[in-house]
């Protein structure tokens, strides 16, 4: 673009001064569309605090979207999947004390089932219910309240749950003479931490003769009360809707329904316009109106009937009116639930329950998104700003009670309720596969699931070891496997590698006492060797072969005294037994079990002579070892 008059007389004048307006007309352009004054968007409030933003909309919001959860299907259907999936059946708090761990979890149980001052839910309900009110009003309050030891509780404490609207949202003022503030009726200390809360007496939608006669709040410690919402913005005190950015949509989308109900009401209906003397259809087949001037005066002529034959007056004309539909109606609603559902977060099928145009593969993975969104609300949220607090409050009421020993013993793990899988054979296996390939711990799966390892694997033990005492395991192989094993056969395998093991173990002795004998002087001979490699050629994988013997290839070491000789120790070798595996009968599966294999062990039998040469001077010369095999001939097997 060419510079403007006014800039080519100044460069001509003073070029630096040119370059320096040109550069100051290129700071001016605006990087960013949105922030160019020509655009004609403007925020409502620029500049507002996240806390001056509740104070002037957050009672409208909180209005509108209880509304909305009462009377539209689907916002409803969105905060029962947000709640179902986020607190399920309930997130449980379990004492990790070494000291005083399963006296907490003994209280807690006990105390978890009359937790609630109402009498109307027990802990889990109670938390399921601070949620929901937190994602539809934006806020709750849950207030601890301790009881007297008459009131015969398991721990004297017990939770009030109370909407926001009990919360002075009137009071805002500076204290006078102190330095704290009051901001939407909470009280804040110098430093910015909350001191006190401001509530009413009552619900201040009540409509009683209390409420009328006293209008005043009452000032509540903040360590009474656990305030519960989702901080999005720093400084924020009190929490917005979950469904603020969907309810004008959510609104607008309603009255079109409306109208599109009227609309295909008229469709239904089949109208005909009369033209000519209405005082003449005479007719009663016609239903007309009794009354001929009150017809001429409001044009209604009747109703239309069905299935008759009509005869109408020369000189009238009728026109049939027959209104035409419009298209387009489901697209633009499924397209406007599309919006609403990610602006609630939650899948759209959760939402509305429509299935029609998901596949496995789609849903699957939008599933994966929703349970990340979960379970950051569980772990950043839920249990850090509501169960955590009502778990050390539970503690510290067990102290004062003199029900534990130790007071500041708040170590606690909490268990989730566990995914359930969208394919389970497909999942289950990809689990095993993560185990087997060392990418992940079977402890690591099963904290995944919602389980506790270390209670799991004791269950495990426990159970093996009742069906062992009982004689049930062989009978529960049976039932996986199809076969099994009977006792006396079990004890026929164990007799016989009992007696293998004793064998190979006198003809390392034998062995041992040989080369003392051969030697002639105090020896201490060591025979050490390894188990024998196994070679299985099968074409289905076998269980594992674990055979207990002292054979083959033993190495002798030899320790003379008292007098330091050299000895040319004999090359004494033993034979690997043989080892024969007969194969079960394996019917090939996805998962393979094969009967543990009958192995027979023979140890051959071997007889070693030495002769020892000496020299006049009594000094060993040379030495001859020969084996002899003794092992008895059998026939064939």
């Amino acid at each position: 673009m060419a510079a403007p008059i006014i800039d080519r007389v100044i460069g001509w004048i003073s070029p630096q001064a040119a370059l320096s307006r040109h550069f100051a007309r290129q700071r001016l352009q605006r990087a960013y569309e949105a922030a160019s004054p020509r655009d004609s968007y403007r925020p409502r409030r620029a500049g507002a605090s996240a806390n001056a933003d509740h104070q002037a909309d957050a009672s409208a919001l909180r209005s509108k979207a209880r509304a909305l959860v009462q009377n539209v299907p689907y916002m409803r259907a969105g905060l029962d999947a947000l709640v179902s999936y986020t607190v399920g059946t309930g997130i449980l708090p379990r004492s990790t004390s070494q000291q005083q761990g399963q006296r907490l979890n003994d209280l807690f149980a006990a105390w978890s089932k009359v937790c609630d001052a109402g009498g109307l839910l027990d802990f889990h309900g109670l938390v399921a219910a601070a949620y929901r009110a937190m994602e539809q009003d934006g806020e709750v309050l849950v207030r601890l309240r301790t009881r007297r030891p008459e009131d015969r509780l398991p721990v004297p404490l017990q939770l009030q749950l109370l909407e926001i609207d009990w919360l002075d949202t009137t009071r805002t003022v500076a204290e006078s003479g102190s330095l704290s503030t009051v901001v939407n009726g909470i009280e804040y200390g110098p430093r910015g931490q909350v001191e006190a809360y401001y509530l009413w007496d009552q619900h201040p939608g009540d409509t009683t003769l209390k409420r009328g006669l006293r209008t005043q709040s009452t000032r509540v410690p903040a360590s009474s009360i656990i305030h519960l919402f989702n901080p999005e913005r720093p400084g924020q005190g009190r929490g917005f809707s979950r469904f603020a950015p969907v309810i004008a949509r959510v609104r607008d989308l309603q009255l079109y329904e409306d109208a599109e109900l009227a609309r295909k009401n008229q469709e239904a209906r089949l109208g005909v316009i009369y033209t000519g003397d209405a005082s003449e259809l005479e007719n009663p087949a016609l239903g007309a109106a009794p009354n001929p001037a009150q017809a001429k005066q409001t044009g209604d002529l009747g109703e239309l009937p069905s299935g008759s034959i009509l005869g109408l007056p020369a000189g009238g004309n009728i026109t049939v009116v027959e209104p035409k539909a419009a298209p387009g109606y489901v697209e633009y609603v499924k397209h406007q639930l599309h919006i609403i559902a990610a602006g609630i977060g939650v899948p759209y099928e959760m939402l509305t329950g429509d299935m029609r145009e998901v596949n496995f593969s789609s849903a699957r993975v939008r599933l994966l998104q929703f349970r990340q969104a979960v379970e950051q609300m569980r772990w950043l949220l839920l249990i850090p700003k509501l169960i955590e607090p009502i778990w050390r409050a539970f503690v510290d009421a067990a102290y004062l009670a003199q029900l534990i020993q130790r007071r500041e013993d708040y170590a606690v793990d909490y268990s989730a309720p566990k995914w359930d899988y969208v394919n389970p054979e497909q999942d289950v296996k990809a689990d095993l596969l993560e185990v087997s390939a060392g990418l992940c711990s079977l402890s690591e799966k099963l904290r995944q699931r919602g389980y506790k390892p270390d209670d799991v694997f004791n269950e495990m033990q426990q159970d093996f070891q009742k069906l062992r005492d009982r004689d049930l395991l062989d009978i529960l192989m049976f039932l996986q496997k199809g076969t099994t094993m009977d006792a006396a056969a079990a004890s026929e395998e164990r007799a016989a590698s009992a007696r293998a093991r004793e064998a190979t173990d006198a003809a390392l002795e034998r062995i041992a006492a040989d080369v003392r004998a051969m030697m002639g002087r105090t020896t201490e001979v060591n025979v050490h060797n390894a188990p024998p490699a196994v070679s299985v050629t099968n074409e289905v994988p076998l269980p594992e072969v674990r055979i207990d013997n002292h054979v083959p290839a033993a190495k002798v070491d030899v320790h003379v005294q008292p007098t330091p000789v050299t000895v040319e120790a004999p090359n004494v070798r033993v034979e690997a037994p043989s080892v024969t595996v007969e194969a079960p009968q394996v019917t090939v599966a996805p998962q393979i079990d094969v009967a543990a294999p009958v192995v027979h062990v023979s140890t051959p039998a071997r007889k070693t002579e030495g002769t020892v040469v000496r020299d006049a001077a009594g000094r060993i010369v040379s030495t001859t070892t020969v084996e002899t095999d003794i092992t008895p001939q059998r026939g064939p097997q």
